[in-house]
């Protein structure tokens, strides 16, 4: 069992910056994804950013630019640094990781609780 949590989350004005971290912990053997979506009320989770094992990233076309998605592998902690934040990036923002059990050596996917992100004036 793999257990998520966010933090970094809150309210900042337009044009200003969040870090947002994801802690992992559990029976972990190995992270091969480490994503972050978002919900804003009456949406559609949608994708932000995804790491693979091998470094490569994805963004949303959104974001490009403006967010870098990053991880530590030794600590199993992922962050996704937002820049220049408009009010639009106002959502619930969700870290996913897909790991390798390190009992039953099986793949699963996880969500963490979500952090909260508003940008207003």
């Amino acid at each position: 069992q793999v257990q998520l949590v966010e933090s970094g989350g809150g309210l900042v004005q337009p044009g200003g910056s969040l870090r947002l971290s994801c802690a992992a912990s559990g029976s972990i053997f190995s992270i091969y994804t480490m994503g972050w979506y978002r919900q804003a009320p009456g949406n559609q989770r949608e994708l932000v950013a995804l790491i693979f094992n091998s470094g490569s990233t994805n963004y949303a076309d959104s974001v490009k630019g403006r967010f870098t998605i990053s991880r530590d592998n030794a600590k199993n902690t992922g962050y996704l640094q937002m820049n220049s934040l408009k009010p639009e990036d106002t959502a619930i923002y969700y870290c996913n990781v897909d790991s390798i059990d390190s009992i039953e050596l099986t793949r699963r996917s996880y969500w963490g609780p979500g952090t909260q992100v508003t940008v207003s004036s």
